[in-house]
């Protein structure tokens, strides 16, 4: 009996080392399929050369959904032509042991990229970043709208944040972030850098609060659309509050009227007159909230204004501002505001 199990054991020997080595030729010819460099093959023989001819080296984009496996991914990725077999694509994460790692996103695929640097790429979750930027000066529901406009956010909404609360920036972020998450960091980001700011501040300041320094930041945020001239026109808002002088800001009105939407005229004497919470011609002080939306650089100006005597601004003419330290001064450049008005509408 010995003899006979020793005798199978002889004949079959050969037959297992060629077994053995038949699978690592497989094994190896499947490697450097997984590791060659990817034609981006496209489904369709010669019909798929000339479409990858025409579209030259421009990388393609794979989304990838949150909960998507492996097999879905490799499917997905040789329907688009990107690897030339999903079954070796699986085989090769899994030697990798990269199975579990894959990540969901938007990624940009190189064209040629070859089975293992696509792999590479979705573990290490290089998602394509889309960016939104947030001017200084809009109102909450101005930014709010912006949002709901972008094609690349998810959902709605649900707290709208107090007026002032977020951060004009510059926003990158992923496909399907919520909006929700996006003004979360936008709120974030407002609060930091309010902090860092109040805690570095001007001593003396007639702002009692960081709230009154986003209000105020706000209206000087609305007053000039130069960025120069933010520090001065912040610094005659400081010389007014410190002096007991109303602030007499135009913006503050229109936002009593319309919540910062565009007045779309003139503001009337009667408004100018009229006993509303933001009216500045009339209340003492600051108003009830901000105004809109105001960015780094003004709230830096409010906190750190320079030392100036002025009082007064009005238009110049020329998008910005003239400024003067006295009334009779003032009174100068106003007139020649309104002569120049005058010459404009006779045109």
């Amino acid at each position: 009996m010995g003899r006979i199990v020793s005798g199978l054991i002889r004949l079959l020997r050969p037959v297992a080392v060629v077994g053995i080595i038949a699978s690592c030729l497989v094994a190896a010819g499947g490697w450097m399929v997984f590791t060659a460099p990817g034609p981006g093959n496209l489904p369709g023989g010669d019909e798929a050369i000339v479409r990858l001819d025409e579209a030259g080296d421009n990388p393609q984009i794979v989304m990838v959904e949150q909960g998507t496996g492996l097999a879905a991914i490799a499917a997905k990725l040789e329907e688009q032509g990107l690897i030339s077999n999903a079954l070796v694509f699986r085989l090769g994460v899994m030697l990798s042991g990269q199975a579990s790692a894959l990540k969901a996103g938007e990624f940009e695929v190189p064209r040629r990229a070859s089975m293992a640097e696509i792999m590479r790429l979705l573990v290490e979750g290089r998602s394509i970043l889309h960016r939104i930027t947030i001017a200084e000066g809009l109102t909450v529901a101005k930014i709010l709208r912006q949002l709901d406009e972008h094609p690349q956010l998810s959902g709605t909404v649900e707290n709208q944040p107090e007026e002032g609360r977020i951060l004009p920036e510059t926003y990158l972020f992923t496909r399907g972030t919520t909006r929700a998450e996006l003004v979360a960091r936008m709120v974030a980001d407002h609060d930091a850098v309010l902090d860092a700011l109040w805690e570095t501040r001007q001593e003396g300041l007639p702002l009692a609060t960081k709230e009154e320094a986003v209000i105020l930041a706000s209206i000087v945020e609305k007053e000039t659309g130069i960025a120069s001239e933010r520090p001065r026109v912040a610094a005659v808002f400081i010389n007014r509050l410190r002096r007991g002088m109303k602030l007499q800001s135009d913006p503050t009105i229109i936002y009593g009227i319309t919540q910062g939407e565009p007045l779309g005229r003139g503001i009337r004497a009667s408004e100018l007159r009229g006993a509303t919470p933001y009216n500045t011609y009339v209340i003492d002080g600051l108003p009830p909230t901000p105004i809109a939306n105001p960015g780094r650089a003004a709230l830096e100006a409010v906190l750190n204004p320079p030392k100036t005597d002025e009082l007064y601004f009005v238009a110049d003419g020329t998008g910005g501002h003239a400024f003067a330290s006295t009334f009779s001064e003032h009174q100068r450049n106003v007139k020649r505001w309104r002569r120049i008005e005058r010459q404009r509408a006779e045109r």
